[in-house]
């Protein structure tokens, strides 16, 4: 099958940024067997190993994020789950976290909104099934999912907000490649209503302890589990407790530490909602923290400015490019986040109408 070319790389001035640059720091890091570390020597998790592919595909380069599927797919265990992390092909924590082996589904959706490769969909379907079938697996009477399995078996009973957020964006695009290979799932449409349902109105059901952290403020907007004017009041009630003007997000509110990924996500999360004035204005603030080479620094304190960690991040940079890649629709997956996409989805409908009780 011929691919088509990156439309992204001729436009990288008109972005403030070098795509060309995070593309390649990227694929420098990436292993031969398809892994993609946190840096180099550093460790691998495959949610961030997921995010470090879309990154791949936004740049052109399909060889290797098809690279980075067929790793995911080698390394998965007999119940559809991943370790949490590995390094140089070594597993370094057996825990199997459900957020973290959800996220293939949407590394896939993504590569194939731009790239149009049936053919590798479905190559992979069988390890995105086992995925969502782990995944439901560990769905609560509540509607939430708890976060993972214990490297001595036992299911932890905890449910975090961010984690099932993302989860549930998980779902929705496993739901979007069932529906390309005309498979009919009514069990994973159940299970993603009622983790909608719970997200949208039931906090009481997550491990509230984790809301200093910005991602339990803005990743329900970001899976559209949140939208219209509840998605408008949250950003709202929450900006002043993780924004800092004219620098970016907090990744812990009570921590003074910008992050360049959680400050890119809201950049997601705003465009997703409709709000692309702020997304651009956030997005302009971070444009400014980058390496000589072009790639993107990890995050920083404040006041002093200092840049912290000082290790160039692979998934930091993907994020950033797929920000990018929602405010300038530089690819036909600009629209994955977005809530008006799903809405076109045959079965958004039933989300919509939980979500209201």
């Amino acid at each position: 099958m011929i691919l088509p070319s990156s439309p992204v790389l001729g436009r990288c001035r008109d972005l403030q940024i070098n795509i060309q640059a995070m593309t390649d720091w990227i694929s420098k890091v990436q292993l031969p067997s398809g892994q993609i570390p946190w840096s180099p020597g550093g460790k691998t998790d495959p949610w961030d190993h997921v995010e470090s592919a879309m990154g791949l595909t936004i740049g052109g380069r399909y060889d290797l994020a098809r690279r980075a599927f067929q790793w995911l797919a080698g390394h998965q265990l007999d119940d559809g789950s991943w370790y949490c992390s590995y390094r140089n092909e070594q597993v370094e924590d057996r825990t199997r976290d459900a957020n973290m082996s959800a996220y293939i589904a949407v590394g896939l959706y993504h590569y194939y909104l731009v790239t149009n490769d049936l053919e590798f969909i479905v190559k992979m379907w069988p390890t995105v099934h086992r995925a969502i079938q782990f995944v439901v697996s560990m769905q609560a009477a509540g509607g939430e999912i708890y976060w993972a399995v214990s490297p001595g078996g036992k299911k932890d009973r905890m449910a975090l907000l961010t984690g099932s957020s993302s989860i549930l964006m998980s779902m929705k695009c496993a739901l979007a490649l069932a529906a390309l290979l005309n498979q009919s799932l009514p069990g994973w449409l159940s299970a993603a209503k009622k983790l909608s349902k719970t997200i949208a109105t039931r906090p009481h059901r997550f491990n509230m302890t984790k809301a200093r952290f910005a991602m339990d403020w803005f990743y329900p907007v970001l899976c559209g589990a949140v939208k219209g004017e509840a998605a408008q009041r949250r950003i709202a009630k929450g900006w002043k407790k993780f924004v800092i003007m004219n620098l970016g997000v907090k990744c812990v509110s009570d921590h003074p530490w910008v992050t360049i990924a959680e400050s890119a996500e809201l950049v997601l999360a705003l465009v997703a909602m409709g709000n692309r004035l702020l997304a651009h204005i956030i997005y302009d603030w971070i444009c400014a923290h980058r390496f000589s080479d072009g790639t993107f620094w990890c995050g920083f304190t404040f006041p002093d400015m200092k840049r912290w960690p000082e290790e160039k991040i692979t998934w930091t940079n993907a994020v950033v490019m797929l920000a990018a890649d929602a405010l300038f629709e530089l690819t036909p997956a600009n629209c994955i986040f977005n809530h008006d996409f799903w809405e076109k989805q045959p079965w958004q409908n039933h989300f919509d109408r939980n979500n209201k009780a």
